[in-house]
């Protein structure tokens, strides 16, 4: 997870959750949620209690439980976006976006589909791991963040999923960063440029930017090609002249025009 969210605005009523999450009830067991006829009220206030209580699992199969007693009651649709949510509360990330993914299947034009969406757009994000391993969720998390935004422009969901967006794309610059520079240290300068390059087409706006500019002036000097060098190094002078890394480019730029001088 990159950084903490804040609370669902759908849950607010929950808010007790977060605090017990942990905390579950040591008498809760398999009858809790084995199959008994149970009037849909009822139903839905044990589901809701058991969330209160800080038993998010228990919560969802019980909110799973009215769906499948009651399919055709009102309960049944708040049901299942409650049931997505406490799937969220205990962190089965997976489980909670195949049932957002339900609900909107069902109700796509129900008034609580923008949180669902976002809901879903929550549990990739909080799935994203670091730059050393595979991406493929921080992408996923980045198309759904998207969606909410494209969907839902003038919502609170879409001001927190374009925070979440630039963390995002920080995330993905720094994968890249991260092979090019293995790439330079194998010796497969053309490899690293690709990615560097692809960070300031991409990227441009995340923090990796200025030093992709320098891999690139590092990476064209290596390939023997000093005029795209000097204007990669102008064009970090231009943007980051206070950067650590334009000074490092400028270094490097000019012990290779003394080195050629020399020679």
């Amino acid at each position: 997870m990159i950084n903490s969210i804040r609370l669902p605005l759908l849950a607010a009523s929950a808010v007790s959750v977060l605090a017990l999450s942990g905390c579950a009830s040591s008498n809760a067991g398999p009858n809790d949620t084995a199959y008994v006829a149970r009037d849909v009220e009822t139903l839905y206030t044990e589901a809701k209690a058991r969330l209160d209580r800080g038993q998010p699992k228990l919560a969802a199969a019980l909110f799973d439980e009215v769906e499948r007693q009651h399919p055709y009651s009102p309960w049944s649709r708040r049901a299942q976006l409650m049931s997505a949510f406490s799937y969220y509360v205990a962190s089965d990330y997976n489980q909670a976006i195949q049932s957002a993914q339900r609900f909107l299947s069902i109700h796509p034009g129900n008034k609580d589909a923008p949180y669902a969406y976002y809901l879903i757009a929550l549990s990739y994000y909080e799935q994203i791991s670091d730059v050393q391993r595979d991406q493929k969720v921080t992408e996923q998390a980045q198309v759904a963040l998207r969606e909410v935004v494209r969907r839902f422009p003038t919502t609170s969901y879409a001001a927190d999923a374009s925070l979440k967006l630039d963390l995002v794309q920080d995330h993905l610059a720094g994968k890249e960063m991260e092979i090019g520079r293995f790439y330079q240290e194998s010796g497969k300068w053309l490899a690293a440029e690709i990615r560097f390059q692809n960070v300031i087409d991409n990227f441009q706006t995340t923090s990796h930017a200025a030093e992709a500019l320098y891999r690139l002036t590092e990476s064209s000097l290596a390939l023997g090609v000093p005029v795209e060098a000097k204007k990669y190094a102008a064009v970090l002078g231009a943007n980051y002249p206070d950067s650590e890394w334009y000074e490092k480019a400028y270094e490097l730029i000019q012990d290779h025009a003394a080195n050629v001088t020399v020679s």
